[in-house]
């Protein structure tokens, strides 16, 4: 069978890297496979995808390049090659709809796009996008573990996809556009509730209804901040500023009162978004 010996070196010109390529020779396709994990095993991401790669090339309808392909997609991730890592997933759920590893696939192609979020003050694009791929793992597999971690990662989406309405409610309100901004801050309230950014949405809510002269509006905002957040430094400041708008809010602030959420606090790349397949 074809195989592949190594990975060989060649210097190119002057200031320009080196450059990395297979040398190919006759090899088993069971040698080149455990290569490529003996690759893995030593972080060396990139030689491993050559590696499962010639695997698939050579035998692409054998159990070996079934395998491959799910290593492929490990290796390519955790090497920050998400749209490789992506291209891999969906190549395996394309030829292995009905495998127990599709789950897997599936949660990999999500994983790639959430590891893509940016912060709130560039396009949210990834953001969405890792949204519905995470929310169509819970849906095809609600009861497995890739399921228990794409609902924790749902909730910083969430929390992602709140901070940028509040970016973008607080800039119109710097531009005196208080109507525009009120819309951004309800999506808050509405939509993403349970987000570490309601109580300053409420708050900016009792800001910018004051601004258009709608008291009773902003009154009502402040009370369900104070119902819900006392204790919250928000909640401090809608009452401070309803105090000097000629208001006596129900609720004093309350600094051992209600905090509300906080906002989630993980690293990206979790124990089990980075944990290697048992491909068998």
């Amino acid at each position: 069978m074809l195989g592949v010996a190594s990975v060989a070196t060649l210097s190119g010109c002057a200031g320009k890297p080196k450059v990395r390529h297979l040398v190919y020779e006759e090899r088993p396709v069971e040698l080149l496979y455990s290569t490529g994990m003996e690759r893995l095993d030593e972080k060396s991401w990139t030689d491993a995808v050559q590696y499962f790669e010639e695997v698939q090339r050579q035998h692409p309808y054998s159990e070996w390049s079934r395998r491959a392909i799910i290593m492929s997609i490990y290796a390519n991730y955790m090497g920050d090659r998400y749209d490789e890592a992506s291209t891999a997933a969906d190549q395996f759920i394309h030829l292995y709809p009905g495998s127990e590893l599709t789950p897997y696939a599936y949660y990999m192609k999500a994983i790639c796009a959430f590891e893509q979020i940016v912060d709130v003050g560039r396009d949210q694009g990834y953001t969405t996008t890792a949204q519905g791929l995470l929310n169509d793992v819970v849906r095809r597999y609600p009861d497995s573990e890739y399921a228990r971690d794409a609902r924790v990662k749902l909730d910083m989406v969430a929390d992602q996809l709140a901070g940028k309405e509040m970016e973008i409610g607080r800039w119109y309100l710097t531009e005196n556009q208080p109507l525009a901004a009120i819309g951004r801050f309800k999506t808050v309230v509405g939509d993403y509730q349970t987000t570490s950014h309601t109580p300053e949405a409420l708050y900016r809510l009792v800001e910018a209804n004051e601004m258009l002269g709608l008291h009773d509006e902003a009154v009502r905002d402040g009370a369900v901040l104070g119902y819900n957040y006392p204790g919250d430094r928000w909640y401090s400041a809608a009452y401070k500023l309803l105090t000097t708008k000629g208001s006596k809010p129900a609720v004093m602030p309350d600094p051992k009162g209600k905090k509300g959420p906080d906002a989630p606090d993980a690293k990206k790349k979790s124990w089990f978004s980075m944990k290697k397949p048992e491909a068998k």
